[in-house]
Protein backbone atom coordinates (compact mmCIF):
# COMPACT_ATOMS: atom_id res chain seq x y z
CA UNK A 1 0.00 0.00 0.00
CA UNK A 2 1.42 2.83 -1.15
CA UNK A 3 1.80 5.48 1.99
CA UNK A 4 -0.11 8.83 1.57
CA UNK A 5 0.83 12.51 1.09
CA UNK A 6 3.37 14.09 3.42
CA UNK A 7 0.55 16.30 5.66
CA UNK A 8 2.62 19.57 4.19
CA UNK A 9 1.58 17.62 0.44
CA UNK A 10 -1.90 17.02 1.19
CA UNK A 11 -2.41 20.44 2.92
CA UNK A 12 -1.68 22.63 -0.70
CA UNK A 13 -4.31 24.95 -1.46
CA UNK A 14 -5.22 26.32 -4.83
CA UNK A 15 -6.05 29.35 -4.18
CA UNK A 16 -2.78 29.60 -1.60
CA UNK A 17 -0.39 27.41 -3.51
CA UNK A 18 -1.93 26.29 -6.73
CA UNK A 19 -2.55 23.14 -6.56
CA UNK A 20 -4.99 20.95 -4.64
CA UNK A 21 -5.42 17.34 -3.75
CA UNK A 22 -8.85 15.63 -4.11
CA UNK A 23 -8.37 12.39 -2.41
CA UNK A 24 -9.94 9.73 -4.18
CA UNK A 25 -12.75 11.80 -6.17
CA UNK A 26 -12.67 9.51 -8.95
CA UNK A 27 -11.84 6.22 -7.12
CA UNK A 28 -15.75 4.88 -7.83
CA UNK A 29 -15.03 5.48 -11.27
CA UNK A 30 -11.95 3.94 -12.21
CA UNK A 31 -12.97 1.08 -14.15
CA UNK A 32 -15.22 3.09 -16.38
CA UNK A 33 -12.13 5.74 -17.11
CA UNK A 34 -10.09 3.35 -17.68
CA UNK A 35 -12.54 2.07 -20.33
CA UNK A 36 -12.77 5.25 -21.95
CA UNK A 37 -9.65 5.53 -22.36
CA UNK A 38 -8.75 1.86 -23.28
CA UNK A 39 -8.45 2.35 -27.38
CA UNK A 40 -6.09 5.12 -27.36
CA UNK A 41 -2.45 3.96 -28.09
CA UNK A 42 0.02 2.20 -25.45
CA UNK A 43 3.54 2.88 -25.10
CA UNK A 44 3.24 6.64 -25.77
CA UNK A 45 4.83 9.45 -23.47
CA UNK A 46 1.50 11.58 -24.25
CA UNK A 47 -1.68 11.09 -26.31
CA UNK A 48 -3.29 14.09 -27.15
CA UNK A 49 -7.38 13.49 -27.02
CA UNK A 50 -10.24 14.99 -29.78
CA UNK A 51 -13.47 13.41 -29.61
CA UNK A 52 -13.39 10.65 -27.39
CA UNK A 53 -17.23 10.29 -26.99
CA UNK A 54 -16.86 7.94 -24.02
CA UNK A 55 -14.79 10.94 -21.63
CA UNK A 56 -17.67 13.88 -22.21
CA UNK A 57 -19.87 12.76 -19.62
CA UNK A 58 -16.99 12.43 -17.05
CA UNK A 59 -15.78 16.43 -18.25
CA UNK A 60 -19.47 18.13 -18.02
CA UNK A 61 -19.99 20.53 -15.75
CA UNK A 62 -21.83 18.05 -13.68
CA UNK A 63 -19.60 14.65 -14.32
CA UNK A 64 -17.46 13.85 -11.77
CA UNK A 65 -14.41 15.48 -13.28
CA UNK A 66 -15.09 18.22 -14.92
CA UNK A 67 -18.17 19.14 -11.70
CA UNK A 68 -14.39 19.76 -9.63
CA UNK A 69 -13.34 22.31 -12.07
CA UNK A 70 -16.64 23.96 -12.34
CA UNK A 71 -16.38 24.36 -8.55
CA UNK A 72 -13.97 26.81 -9.14
CA UNK A 73 -14.34 28.38 -12.17
CA UNK A 74 -18.35 28.24 -12.30
CA UNK A 75 -20.71 26.31 -14.09
CA UNK A 76 -19.50 27.66 -17.76
CA UNK A 77 -16.13 25.66 -17.27
CA UNK A 78 -15.61 23.27 -20.10
CA UNK A 79 -12.65 21.04 -20.81
CA UNK A 80 -10.60 22.50 -23.69
CA UNK A 81 -7.45 19.91 -23.84
CA UNK A 82 -6.66 16.28 -22.23
CA UNK A 83 -3.84 14.56 -22.81
CA UNK A 84 -3.19 11.00 -21.64
CA UNK A 85 0.28 10.75 -20.25
CA UNK A 86 1.51 7.00 -20.31
CA UNK A 87 4.90 6.43 -17.58
CA UNK A 88 5.94 3.11 -18.14
CA UNK A 89 9.65 1.52 -17.75
CA UNK A 90 10.20 1.71 -21.57
CA UNK A 91 8.61 5.46 -21.90
CA UNK A 92 10.66 6.59 -18.40
CA UNK A 93 11.31 10.20 -19.21
CA UNK A 94 11.76 13.34 -17.67
CA UNK A 95 10.55 16.71 -18.22
CA UNK A 96 12.52 20.11 -16.95
CA UNK A 97 11.11 22.89 -14.82
CA UNK A 98 8.15 24.90 -17.17
CA UNK A 99 5.03 27.16 -17.63
CA UNK A 100 2.20 25.30 -19.68
CA UNK A 101 1.83 28.19 -22.49
CA UNK A 102 0.34 26.96 -25.07
CA UNK A 103 -3.91 26.24 -25.62
CA UNK A 104 -5.58 24.44 -28.69
CA UNK A 105 -7.79 25.68 -30.84
CA UNK A 106 -10.16 24.71 -33.89
CA UNK A 107 -8.11 26.35 -36.50
CA UNK A 108 -6.03 29.16 -36.76
CA UNK A 109 -6.83 32.57 -36.91
CA UNK A 110 -4.46 35.16 -35.82
CA UNK A 111 -5.72 37.66 -33.73
CA UNK A 112 -3.86 40.34 -31.45
CA UNK A 113 -1.89 38.87 -28.84
CA UNK A 114 -1.94 35.17 -29.87
CA UNK A 115 1.43 33.21 -30.95
CA UNK A 116 3.57 32.03 -31.43
CA UNK A 117 1.75 28.97 -33.60
CA UNK A 118 2.12 25.12 -33.14
CA UNK A 119 1.09 22.17 -34.37
CA UNK A 120 1.42 19.11 -31.92
CA UNK A 121 -0.38 15.85 -32.33
CA UNK A 122 -1.79 17.26 -35.78
CA UNK A 123 -4.21 19.86 -33.56
CA UNK A 124 -3.51 23.34 -33.75
CA UNK A 125 -1.75 25.25 -30.69
CA UNK A 126 -1.11 29.13 -29.85
CA UNK A 127 0.49 30.53 -27.35
CA UNK A 128 -2.50 32.88 -25.69
CA UNK A 129 -1.86 36.10 -23.27
CA UNK A 130 -0.73 35.37 -20.02
CA UNK A 131 -4.09 36.46 -18.36
CA UNK A 132 -6.06 34.09 -19.95
CA UNK A 133 -4.04 31.11 -18.97
CA UNK A 134 -4.22 32.20 -15.37
CA UNK A 135 -7.63 32.05 -15.43
CA UNK A 136 -7.67 28.38 -16.51
CA UNK A 137 -6.97 25.53 -14.26
CA UNK A 138 -6.01 22.26 -15.03
CA UNK A 139 -6.45 18.56 -13.53
CA UNK A 140 -4.34 15.51 -13.60
CA UNK A 141 -6.34 12.19 -12.57
CA UNK A 142 -4.58 9.36 -11.74
CA UNK A 143 -5.19 5.65 -12.97
CA UNK A 144 -2.40 4.09 -10.96
CA UNK A 145 -0.75 4.59 -7.90
CA UNK A 146 2.35 7.38 -7.91
CA UNK A 147 4.46 7.14 -4.69
CA UNK A 148 7.46 8.58 -4.45
CA UNK A 149 9.57 6.41 -6.39
CA UNK A 150 6.90 6.58 -9.60
CA UNK A 151 8.12 9.82 -10.81
CA UNK A 152 5.28 12.04 -9.19
CA UNK A 153 4.52 15.70 -10.41
CA UNK A 154 6.53 18.53 -8.79
CA UNK A 155 5.22 21.77 -8.43
CA UNK A 156 7.20 24.64 -6.92
CA UNK A 157 3.76 26.42 -4.88
CA UNK A 158 2.99 29.75 -5.25
CA UNK A 159 4.90 30.30 -8.72
CA UNK A 160 1.22 30.55 -10.27
CA UNK A 161 1.19 34.21 -8.90
CA UNK A 162 4.64 35.26 -10.55
CA UNK A 163 3.22 36.04 -13.58
CA UNK A 164 4.48 34.50 -16.67
CA UNK A 165 8.12 33.78 -15.93
CA UNK A 166 11.40 33.89 -18.55
CA UNK A 167 12.95 30.80 -19.48
CA UNK A 168 16.58 31.97 -18.00
CA UNK A 169 14.29 33.14 -14.69
CA UNK A 170 12.94 29.71 -13.98
CA UNK A 171 15.65 28.28 -11.78
CA UNK A 172 15.52 31.30 -9.54
CA UNK A 173 11.79 31.46 -9.05
CA UNK A 174 11.65 27.67 -8.34
CA UNK A 175 14.57 28.03 -5.53
CA UNK A 176 12.62 31.25 -4.44
CA UNK A 177 9.24 29.19 -4.18
CA UNK A 178 10.85 25.64 -3.58
CA UNK A 179 9.40 22.39 -3.99
CA UNK A 180 6.94 19.71 -3.75
CA UNK A 181 5.96 16.47 -5.09
CA UNK A 182 2.44 15.21 -6.11
CA UNK A 183 2.47 11.87 -4.42
CA UNK A 184 -1.10 10.50 -5.68
CA UNK A 185 -3.38 6.90 -5.26
CA UNK A 186 -5.20 5.78 -8.66
CA UNK A 187 -8.40 7.64 -8.37
CA UNK A 188 -6.86 10.62 -6.48
CA UNK A 189 -7.16 14.15 -8.91
CA UNK A 190 -4.74 17.25 -8.45
CA UNK A 191 -6.49 20.52 -9.78
CA UNK A 192 -3.63 22.84 -10.84
CA UNK A 193 -3.64 26.65 -11.57
CA UNK A 194 -2.43 25.73 -14.87
CA UNK A 195 0.67 28.58 -15.39
CA UNK A 196 2.22 26.61 -11.88
CA UNK A 197 6.20 25.91 -12.68
CA UNK A 198 5.82 22.08 -12.25
CA UNK A 199 8.31 19.11 -13.50
CA UNK A 200 8.89 15.42 -13.33
CA UNK A 201 11.83 13.68 -13.12
CA UNK A 202 12.49 9.94 -14.25
CA UNK A 203 11.06 7.33 -11.96
CA UNK A 204 13.71 5.65 -9.50
CA UNK A 205 11.50 2.87 -9.58
CA UNK A 206 9.25 2.31 -12.75
CA UNK A 207 6.11 0.96 -12.46
CA UNK A 208 2.91 2.18 -14.93
CA UNK A 209 1.81 5.61 -14.46
CA UNK A 210 -1.21 6.73 -16.43
CA UNK A 211 -2.17 10.41 -15.84
CA UNK A 212 -5.44 11.41 -17.65
CA UNK A 213 -4.88 15.75 -17.61
CA UNK A 214 -7.40 18.09 -18.54
CA UNK A 215 -7.15 21.98 -19.03
CA UNK A 216 -10.72 24.17 -17.88
CA UNK A 217 -11.48 27.20 -19.42
CA UNK A 218 -14.77 29.25 -18.48
CA UNK A 219 -14.70 31.90 -21.23
CA UNK A 220 -15.19 32.30 -25.16
CA UNK A 221 -11.68 33.00 -27.56
CA UNK A 222 -11.43 36.15 -28.98
CA UNK A 223 -11.42 36.82 -32.42
CA UNK A 224 -13.17 34.39 -34.07
CA UNK A 225 -10.58 31.77 -32.67
CA UNK A 226 -12.78 27.91 -31.04
CA UNK A 227 -11.40 26.19 -28.34
CA UNK A 228 -10.90 22.87 -29.87
CA UNK A 229 -12.24 20.57 -26.66
CA UNK A 230 -12.50 17.49 -25.72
Amino acid sequence: MMRDPTPATAALTLGHDGAQLYRGALTAHLGALLTAVDDLPDGQAGVRINGLAPLRSFLAPTGPIGSIAAGVLGPSSRAVRAVLFDKTEGTNWSLGWHQDRTICVRQRIDAPGFGPWTVKGGMQHVAPPFELLARMVTMRVHLDDVPATNAPLLIAPGSHKAGRIPVDRIDAAVNRHGTAACLAQAGDAWLYATPILHASQAAAAPMRRRVLQIDFAAEDLPGGLEWLGV
